[in-house]
């Protein structure tokens, strides 16, 4: 199993001079089978490169996993050119909106209607098929199996656990580490602690012992201060998450948008200098990087 980072930004593409080593696009793992098999891993604007490579190729096949419907892990998804061609075939698993009682089909179905997008899913060429995710569910891909688990943002968020050719990797999409909301002293405290660390320690369960990790790590912690409750991790989070779960190697993605290189470069110094003898082997998402399991 390999995999290649297509878009590593998170919230909004940040193109630029300030962004071209670690990326500018948002959210896109590809993911390859020792046989070529192809599993895509949200379709944030990094998904556009990936859909112009595969159209040298077709016909295309592939499964694409949406962990949440945010736009910078969907809006690539319009522009996806094997979707445009018939004879292509490509399976969306992902979420419910559990508001609006509906399927990931409709979810994705909404960014292209009028006035939104000139072309209408129903005018689409390739097959589409849908399957809507529940928590825990494990879907048997054939040449690979996928898990999701239920994470901690403010839509609902699959992270996925993908087991292929002897190899483990999670993909975390959008995650914070579940905290009180309460403070010591308040009623309801005691309860809510409880329950927020049983749930952190299903996330650790989920993600243990895996190769990989491609976790969120959006923010330092003197940022996270004050935007805890938006659905992000910070670098140290991450980090523990890896350390918590034993996990082979972390890579760092969903870069903050006002990020520059350099500013990610001085960050990642840092952690380095602060886990050294953490035994975690661990670097940022670059944009284009083609990784071996």
């Amino acid at each position: 199993m390999r995999f290649r980072f297509r878009g590593t930004r998170g919230s909004l593409p940040a193109p630029g001079p300030d962004t071209v080593r670690y990326g500018g696009n948002t959210a896109c793992v590809e993911v390859r089978s020792d046989s070529g098999d192809l599993i895509i891993l949200d379709a944030g604007t990094g998904i556009r490169g990936l859909g112009l490579e595969l159209a040298r190729s077709m016909p295309v096949e592939a499964h694409l996993f949406i962990s949440h419907t945010h736009w910078d892990h969907i809006q690539g998804l319009p522009f996806f050119v094997p979707l445009f061609v018939q004879g292509n075939r490509l399976i969306i698993h992902g979420p419910p909106d559990p508001i609006a009682m509906a399927g990931i089909e409709t979810v994705l179905a909404k960014q292209m209607e009028y006035p939104h997008f000139p072309v209408r899913v129903a005018e689409l060429e390739a097959e589409i098929v849908y399957e809507t995710l529940r928590e825990g569910q494990t879907v048997d891909l054939g040449f690979a199996k996928v898990t999701a688990s239920l994470l901690n943002h403010p839509a609902m968020n699959f992270g996925f656990r993908i087991e292929c050719d002897g190899k483990s990797l999670f993909y975390t999409g959008d995650h914070e580490r579940f905290y009180n909301i309460y403070e010591p002293g308040d009623e309801p405290y005691g309860e809510y602690e409880r329950i927020v660390r049983e749930r952190n320690e299903m996330v650790v369960d989920a993600v243990r012992g895996v190769d990989v990790l491609i976790a969120d790590s959006q923010y330092t912690e003197e940022e996270y201060r004050v935007r805890r409750g938006w659905g992000h991790s910070t670098y140290r989070q991450a980090l523990q998450l890896a350390r918590d779960a034993e996990v082979g190697r972390l890579y760092m993605t969903h870069h903050e948008i006002t990020r520059t290189d350099d500013e990610l470069d001085a960050v990642l110094a840092s952690l380095r200098d602060e886990w050294a003898d953490s035994g975690i082997e661990f670097a940022p998402a670059r944009e284009g990087d083609d990784v071996s399991v």
